[in-house]
């Protein structure tokens, strides 16, 4: 089946403090954005009607616009109801919800100075990311790439340019059979896959690398909360690649993964298993609480 394109499709995107006909939200070629990688977004699922987590995910776009020296010109509240506004405009009660906001035409040099700011929201159904092997598992590959030092790069910035790094490892991974790929850190320890944070059952604990070089994604402390709801020990640590040997289950936490299994990675294999599916169980049951239960639950 042919992919629709995301610039000629029937819909409504926010941008700049409106909504606009889908195929009318253009920006010009020499953006500063596009150019130089001055931009930062968010991914955000929505369920029965509500965005999951909303402000944190609206609270995290504006952070990381501040760590790459930009204000957004909305508020978080502002924000919140554009993001509502471009769901129900589109018709979705679920879906995917990707604002992101960048920096303008006005200037095109590696210095930003004078550059307006601008803030696009768009919103599209989307099932699950790995589908069906959800619980039984997908296969992830070992990327080349490995995430940079906190010293050479905004590492806690939800940024475009930070991507192109996991987007290189994806297509690898892709073209190679697998449908993810696990990424190292600079110091060659265990930090992520490309667009998803990873947890490892072992000794029946729940381990998870510390985010000192990449996100700590929202769905990961999600996954925390619950876990620990459940009394199960989790340990926040850095973990050598060598420890794989040790490991009993495999998951990945992001929005746009939920919570996927992992049956395989590199050589080692693993087998789904009662700790997965309940926090897979868990999180799928939260999400479709109403927000003020959501903030309750993860409090």
């Amino acid at each position: 089946m042919a992919l629709l394109p995301f610039d000629d499709r029937d819909g409504w995107l926010w941008m700049d403090g409106s909504l606009v006909p889908w195929r009318d939200a253009k920006l010009h070629v020499l953006s500063h954005g596009l150019h130089y990688a001055s931009a930062v977004f968010e991914g955000e699922r929505a369920y029965a009607g509500n965005i999951f987590r909303l402000r944190d995910h609206t609270q995290r776009l504006i952070n990381s616009g501040r760590v790459l020296s930009f204000e957004i010109p909305w508020s978080a509240e502002e924000i919140d109801a554009a993001s509502n506004a471009v769901l129900k405009a589109n018709g979705l009660t679920d879906g995917y919800v990707r604002p992101i906001a960048w920096r303008g035409s006005e200037q095109l040099a590696v210095s930003a100075t004078g550059t307006s700011i601008h803030l696009a929201i768009g919103a599209w159904p989307w099932p699950s990311y790995f589908g069906t092997e959800r619980m039984q598992g997908i296969r992830v590959g070992e990327a080349e790439w490995r995430r940079p030092s906190p010293e050479t790069a905004p590492v806690h910035a939800k940024a475009s340019g930070l991507y192109m790094i996991g987007s290189l490892a994806k297509l690898k991974a892709e073209q190679e059979g697998y449908a993810d790929a696990l990424m190292l850190d600079w110091r060659g320890l265990v930090a992520e896959t490309t667009g998803a944070n990873i947890f490892f059952v072992i000794d029946g604990d729940l381990h998870t690398p510390i985010p000192d070089c990449f996100l700590d994604g929202i769905t990961r402390r999600t996954v925390i909360s619950l876990a620990r709801r459940n009394q199960m020990k989790v340990i926040e640590r850095r973990i050598d690649p060598s420890e794989l040997t040790r490991v009993t289950e495999v998951f990945l936490a992001g929005t746009a993964a939920e919570v996927t299994a992992v049956r395989e990675i590199g050589p080692h294999r693993f087998t789904p298993g009662t700790i997965t599916e309940t926090l897979m169980k868990d999180y799928d049951r939260l999400v479709l609480q109403s927000p003020e239960e959501v903030a309750r639950i993860v409090a």
